[in-house]
């Protein structure tokens, strides 16, 4: 079973920066209904999240995990199952190994869910979310509008559901058509 790596604030839920209660998740149009097309198209999502606002003392670790509980309640609630949860609560200057685009959290996830990267993807909405996919040898669909950069992604999209859209098309598509990674 392929994994799809899921960046939270800007691809799930609306960013918010630096987000500090529970109550304030607010999905964004589309969000539920593309992870349930990726969940039925055989991916285990895995959400992948920088908090660096623990690190810079914004909020607590505990308050990030409690959003990130939160989440996952909600998501199950509307029949999406989250198989795991990975969070980097370090500043950037810290030089973690998890921080996106470094590939800690996903290896994290990928050992709670007991899959490797093979068929993997990273969805997100910022250039670290993209190098994670390069780092981990996945493909990569950048949440953003027409014409964003790309950053080297497989697909631009709008929201979740055009997201798992592209990748549906990109999973049909015949090998040697630029989709193995």
């Amino acid at each position: 079973m392929p994994i799809a790596f899921l960046d939270r604030d800007g691809a799930i839920v609306v960013d918010k920066h630096y987000l500090d209660d529970p109550s304030g998740l607010e999905f964004l149009p589309g969000a539920v209904d593309g992870l349930k097309t990726l969940s039925a198209m055989g991916y285990a999502l895995a959400v992948v999240t920088n908090q660096s606002g623990v690190g810079r003392g914004y909020f607590s670790r505990q308050t990030a995990e409690a959003i990130n509980t939160r989440l996952v309640r909600l998501l199950a609630e509307r029949g999406v199952v989250i198989e795991a949860v990975a969070m980097c609560p370090h500043a950037p200057e810290e030089g973690c190994d998890c921080r996106k685009p470094a590939p800690g959290m996903a290896h994290r996830a990928a050992r709670r869910i007991g899959q490797g990267f093979g068929g993997a993807v990273v969805i997100g909405d910022k250039e670290s979310d993209i190098g994670l996919a390069k780092a981990i040898g996945a493909r990569s669909i950048l949440i953003g509008e027409a014409g964003a950069d790309p950053h080297g992604a497989d697909g631009v999209a709008e929201d979740m559901v055009e997201a798992a859209a592209i990748i549906a098309m990109l999973d049909d598509a015949p090998a040697g058509k630029g989709t193995d990674k």
